[in-house]
């Protein structure tokens, strides 16, 4: 923990219901508040976050772009079955 003279005030609004969390979460830890807020802060890491977020995106994407190259295949063999059975019927 850093030392008490470095620390600067600041006042948040949370709801209710986070509070209860945090004062529940802080006590699991044996810790204050203030001090899981301090963890909590250092913990996230914005980049790691827009990089699943990304990751997740790339996954859909692929799977979408699987699903139209499968159509796309079945479109095209059904479109020549149907070409061979024109000409069958036309010849």
């Amino acid at each position: 923990m850093q030392t008490a003279e470095k620390l600067v005030r600041k006042q948040f609004l949370i709801f209710p219901k986070q509070v209860k969390k945090l004062e529940l979460l802080a006590k699991k830890q044996k810790t204050s508040a203030a001090e899981m807020v301090r963890c909590a802060i250092d913990a996230y890491d914005i980049d790691a976050q827009q990089d699943m977020e990304e990751s997740e995106l790339l996954e859909l994407v692929s799977a979408r772009v699987k699903e139209a190259i499968a159509d796309t295949q079945n479109i095209r063999k059904r479109l020549d079955n149907t070409f061979k059975e024109l000409k069958i019927e036309g010849a």
